[in-house]
């Protein structure tokens, strides 16, 4: 059976090695690279984009152009994780704002009619590891995941094409369900 392939970003993640190893389990084969070597356009041989966490601060619009013109000219399934997600929606007009750090667990609301979210209940506990917050859903998205911290845990375009989480998703076992059903987008 041909796996997908997955062109995963890396934008200074400490955790690439657990997010591939996630999307590989769940049948995807992975191509990683960093965000300053991102293709111009994505070839034929890759089904979806996955953009990890961020050690670069996500409103650098300078450093990040390259990857949020590669995502914006694509036509497959994009998820972007913590960093990755912030990097979309302040490309997309979105604010940040500085709040309490979480490391950890945290339950969040997810709006079950998603796609996305067709593999876990309502309330699922995803893993935490930051301090920006995104303020609300920039034009052209909606939050379709909240919390008692957060009013935009996870993201889409209107269009359904671009996801994002503000969990790193590569652990826990909801994370891990929340993936699958991603996965199920580009397959």
């Amino acid at each position: 059976m041909a796996h997908s392939r997955v062109l995963v970003v890396d934008n200074g993640t400490l955790s690439l090695k657990q997010l591939r190893s996630r999307l590989e389990e769940l049948g995807s084969d992975t191509e990683a690279v960093d965000a300053a070597s991102v293709p111009a356009r994505l070839d034929r041989r890759h089904r979806a984009i996955v953009l990890s966490g961020t050690k670069v601060r996500a409103y650098d619009r300078e450093h990040y152009k390259p990857l949020v013109d590669l995502v914006m000219g694509a036509d497959v399934p994009v998820l972007g994780i913590c960093g990755g997600m912030q990097i979309l929606a302040v490309a997309a007009g979105g604010v940040l704002a500085e709040g309490p750090q979480r490391v950890g667990g945290h339950e969040v609301q997810v709006d079950k009619e998603d796609r996305l979210f067709t593999y876990v209940k309502p309330t699922v506990t995803v893993f935490h590891r930051h301090t920006l917050y995104l303020r609300g859903a920039p034009e052209g998205f909606r939050s379709i995941g909240r919390s008692a911290h957060a009013p935009v845990e996870f993201l889409r375009s209107d269009d359904g094409r671009i996801y994002g989480a503000q969990a790193h998703l590569e652990f826990r076992s909801d994370g891990l369900e929340i993936l699958r059903g991603f996965a199920q987008l580009y397959r």
